[in-house]
């Protein structure tokens, strides 16, 4: 299927713990980013590939501000997420501008290690965005952007520009693009196995009987 029909099969049917789990039992146990990424809002949901971002720490002004920042935001093309990572998080490494920019290309979401500000103008753009919470001192002075669309490392998690990245309100994980096929697949099938298995519970299966009929908890 083309990328359009995975996201939105992905959006509609699976959640990140049924992945997550999947992903376990293939012995992938590191596919989470550090648990305090999470969404503005809790109703956000994103899937999309990784276009990851590098970034460094700067002291003071810099002959190029921001770095390579504005060129990251002008190459995204429809259907990835820019996935930001490095420095201290002494500042806002997204806002209001960056959503409006990566919004109108297409991108599907935005997956900041580190911190958001211009809170409100972000959310009443209706677009996805996780990050670590809220702070409102600017990045100007104090980071920038080195490299972008290369492979980096968040939190245990290995990340190569074009995996598939899964972010729900438990929290954003990350599928090796080579296990995608896999994992995706038999996610669905113990997602549809779940649903059938809370409506046997609570026609009055045990859990007990159920974990011994479906293999499924």
């Amino acid at each position: 299927m083309t990328d359009t029909e995975l996201f939105a099969l992905v959006k509609s049917e699976l959640y990140t713990p049924v992945v997550g789990d999947i992903l376990d039992d293939l012995g992938l146990f590191h596919q989470f980013l550090p648990q305090p990424i999470q969404p503005m809002r809790e109703t956000m949901k994103l899937v999309g590939r990784a276009m990851p971002v590098v970034m460094i720490d700067v002291y003071g002004r810099q002959e190029e501000p921001f770095g390579k920042l504005t060129e990251a935001l002008d190459q995204l093309q429809p259907g990835e997420i820019y996935l930001a990572s490095g420095g201290d998080m002494r500042c806002a490494y997204w806002g209001e501008i960056l959503t409006a920019t990566s919004r109108t290309r297409g991108a599907a979401g935005a997956v900041i290690n580190g911190f958001h500000r211009d809170t409100p103008q972000v959310l009443e753009q209706d677009w996805p965005v996780f990050s670590r919470g809220r702070f409102a001192q600017d990045s100007g002075v104090r980071t920038k952007v080195v490299d972008y669309r290369c492979p980096i490392e968040v939190g245990s998690v290995w990340i190569e520009p074009g995996d598939l990245v899964f972010g729900d309100l438990d929290g954003v994980l990350v599928v090796p693009k080579r296990h995608e096929a896999e994992v995706i697949e038999r996610a669905l099938t113990k997602a549809r196995g779940e649903k059938l298995v809370r409506k046997e519970i609570e026609a009055g299966l045990s859990s007990t009987d159920a974990f011994r009929k479906y293999g499924i908890l």
